[in-house]
């Protein structure tokens, strides 16, 4: 792929940006094996959770004009939504990462800007290091955040935090993003911490974990009788399946659970 890199081991999926001289910016390839990446775990049944990080001194310093822009063809052609997935180039490569199935967790360490931060927020979970620099940088340069991070940000943040934050391109630290809402753990260490709570995922069921983010996602927005009967659906499928027993059992005797992989 165009500079990322994409391991498997242990059922975890450790996804980088592999840009490091351009502080991970990203080109229209990078881009479009993202959303590749993403669409190719979806499938693997044996992944219980994904890990998105970046090579070098920056998870990713946004998008490289200079790059995007060299072929004035591409751009235009970026842009346009592909009809099945509601999606263009730019916007799948962050929102790929919530068709996956599975918990994503992003590690975020030095520039985290621009289309960088949407990739970020496209993560379940996110570990910054206190001392990241986060931005919606696009106003800096007369834009706005089209990569879905209006969406992400209208559910990590009040709206109010979300305007200033897209107008002003505003500098924050990791500390202050986890302070507003963006980040939910901030560590020394982030690719660390994000690998430590990948591990501790694939001790729980990978039926539960695919029930709860799909849970999650498909009512967040929703009225409580559609969320309730959601509810009620995800859990009868859970009851009904082998790793619920699994579990069961296993707690019963107080013995690790062995599970098989997920539906």
């Amino acid at each position: 792929m165009s500079n990322i890199d994409v391991t498997v081991a242990g059922g975890i999926a450790d996804v980088r940006l592999d840009r490091p001289d351009k502080l991970n910016g990203l080109t229209l390839p990078m881009l479009r094996d993202l959303a590749a990446a993403a669409r190719k775990l979806r499938g693997d049944k044996q992944i219980r959770a994904v890990i998105l990080s970046g090579t070098g001194d920056s998870f990713c310093a946004g998008l490289d004009f200079k790059t995007v822009t060299a072929d004035p063809k591409q751009l235009p052609l970026g842009m346009l939504p592909r009809p099945w997935r509601g999606t263009n180039v730019f916007q799948e490569a962050c929102w790929a990462w919530r068709r996956v199935p599975v918990p994503v967790v992003a590690a975020v360490h030095g520039h985290c800007y621009g289309g960088g931060l949407q990739i970020a927020l496209g993560a379940d979970l996110r570990v910054t290091a206190p001392d990241a620099k986060w931005s919606v940088l696009e106003g800096k340069w007369g834009l706005i955040p089209d990569m879905t991070g209006v969406r992400a940000l209208s559910e990590l943040v009040g709206i109010e935090t979300a305007k200033r934050l897209t107008m002003t391109a505003e500098i924050i630290s990791g500390e202050e993003a986890a302070r507003l809402g963006l980040v939910g753990q901030v560590h020394a260490e982030p690719y660390d911490a994000a690998r430590a709570l990948a591990e501790s995922l694939t001790d729980r069921s990978p039926d539960a974990l695919v029930a709860a983010k799909r849970l999650f996602d498909k009512t967040w927005r929703s009225s409580p009788r559609r969320t309730f009967a959601r509810e009620r659906w995800e859990q009868t499928m859970l009851l009904l399946g082998k790793n619920s027993k699994i579990a069961r059992t296993a707690g019963l005797k107080r013995e690790d659970p062995v599970f098989e992989h997920r539906r």
